[in-house]
């Protein structure tokens, strides 16, 4: 086998992990082909699986290369674990890794090629869709998520403020550009922290080769209006939550004149999105910046005047990929 390839360090942040799909991440991980790799797994902490049980597990799944495994002092959170990771992080690339995933072995492969051909910041694939079983549901991301768009080139930041293409255990990131992304965002998922900041400074290219065995179940983190069950929680997830993040961005990203003007526009309209859910106006503003979601903008000029339980119905149909 090739030595000479630089080391990627895979980051897998574990919590409460079901064993039998950790089981077949990590052998997932063990039949990678490319040849220099390096595995460190934190443990956020899980109250019922012991950290015993998965040193062992790891120790039996992990036979090609190296890995290190730690606990962290306290419950962090997935977005802190895979910011202590990325802390820990060797050598030029890193790959950040699920617990409930299967990786295909070429995997790392590709997308080191792609990266190196394409002098990208970050490069990202296309994913197999499984259920909880492991049956196949489907051969795209895009399948089951109609508004998840592949997106590759320059100039995408602005774009990013608003919705992530780029799902975390897809990605192949240079390791000095992701350290410098420290500290995350603590209103996005590390993956679209790290796409937004790499967007800015560079490339990203998306593959539109699958590349991971993608579990959706019912514990995803982030899955369709996850949270979600009435008009107030929607408000929350949606708007409130959303407007944190606009705003952590205006005071801690540095960015260009564009981008932070976006940024301005789109807390106006989270705003204006706030006022409106509230029934105190906001639709000719929520109008004036339809472009950052046409599909948000639309629905909730619309849907804040339904009664709860059909406001519900079409979330409902929103998870289910109908709209």
């Amino acid at each position: 086998m090739e030595t000479d390839k630089p080391l990627i360090s895979i980051l897998m942040a574990i919590y409460e992990p079901r064993l039998d799909w950790l089981r077949e991440q990590l052998e997932s991980l063990n039949l990678q082909t490319y040849p220099n790799l390096k595995l460190i797994i934190r443990d956020d902490c899980s109250p019922t699986v012991s950290f015993k049980t998965i040193i062992q597990l790891a120790k039996e799944c992990i036979t090609s290369f190296p890995f290190t495994i730690s606990r962290n002092e306290k419950n962090l959170g997935s977005n802190g674990a895979f910011e202590r990771l990325t802390e820990e992080a060797a050598g030029e690339y890193v790959a950040y890794c699920d617990q409930d995933d299967i990786w295909l072995p070429e995997k790392l492969d590709v997308l080191y090629e792609a990266i190196v051909k394409s002098e990208a910041l970050l490069v990202c694939s296309d994913m197999h869709i499984i259920d909880e079983n492991g049956k196949r549901v489907a051969d795209s991301i895009t399948k089951v998520r109609r508004h998840h768009i592949f997106k590759s080139g320059e100039g995408l930041a602005q774009g990013l403020l608003f919705s992530n293409f780029a799902t975390g255990c897809t990605m192949l990131i240079k390791t000095n550009v992701a350290k410098a992304a420290i500290p995350f965002c603590p209103y996005m998922v590390h993956d679209h922290w790290l796409a937004l900041f790499c967007a800015e400074q560079g490339k990203l290219i998306s593959l539109s080769r699958n590349l991971v065995m993608y579990r959706i179940h019912s514990s995803n983190q982030t899955s369709m209006m996850a949270g979600v069950y009435d008009k107030n929680s929607y408000l929350q997830i949606r708007i409130v939550q959303f407007s944190s993040r606009m705003r952590w961005l205006k005071d801690h990203f540095q960015c260009s004149p564009n981008v932070r003007e976006t940024i301005a526009g789109g807390i106006e309209w989270l705003e204006a999105r706030r006022s409106n859910m509230e029934r105190h106006g906001g639709a000719e503003v929520i109008w004036k910046y339809r472009s950052y979601s046409i599909f948000t903008s639309l629905f909730e000029i619309v849907a804040t005047y339904f009664p709860e339980k059909l406001f519900m119905s079409f979330i409902a149909m929103i998870r289910k990929n109908v709209l």
